[in-house]
Parts: C-alpha cells; structure tokens; sequence
C-alpha cells in the first residue's frame, strides 16, 4: 500500500448516490418498513437506519436528518429520531434470532 494510497485519519466518507439507492431498494422489498435517524457522531455521518416489520434492519449514510426525514417521506415511511424513541424491540430481537442461527450453524446442527 502506497503512502498516497491510505485513508486520512479523521476524514469521514459521506453520503452518496449509491447510499440513497441501497436505502430505496431495501425497503422496496420488505414490509412495514420504518425509519430512525441517528445522529452524527465523532465516527460517522448521520445515518438512516431502516427496520421492517420482522425486524431485519440496514443502516446507510444520509446527508442530514433533513434529508433522511424527506427520504422517508419520498418513500411513504413513517421515520423517528433515534435518540427521541430508541431502537425498536423488533430489531433486537431479530439480532438475537440470527446469533442463535449462526451459533447451530457454526456447531454443524
């Protein structure tokens, strides 16, 4: 790897076009979907997290939490503030579906 080659530290990759697209594309196929947008952080942009109605979730970059609410909106989702309502216990409970897969998987079950 060249010297030119690496990453500046402390630069962040926003949002982009290719984003936005996974974002619509996700939800296209899924039910009952709904967004949280979560804050800028010191590590990331903000983010659009998107959850569906069995709790499969994605997480992209958005340019703002204007823009996230409007894609939302574009999309006919309902979208809240992660840090006003937290995340939705349907998510948690999809995340601990799938440990348990991956545990049996890994033991050969």
């Amino acid at each position: 790897m060249g010297l030119f080659s690496r990453k500046r530290a402390g630069v962040r990759r926003r949002a982009d076009s290719g984003d936005v697209e996974h974002l619509r594309s996700w939800a296209s196929v899924r039910e009952g979907v709904e967004g949280f947008v979560e804050p800028r952080t010191a590590v990331t942009e903000t983010t659009l997290l998107l959850v569906a109605k069995d709790g499969e979730w994605t997480r992209r970059r958005i340019g703002s939490p204007d823009a996230a609410r409007k894609l939302a909106k574009s999309m006919r989702m309902p979208v809240y503030d992660v840090q006003l309502v937290g995340y939705p216990q349907r998510m948690r409970d999809h995340d601990a579906r799938q440990k348990v897969l991956r545990r049996r998987a890994a033991e050969g079950r």
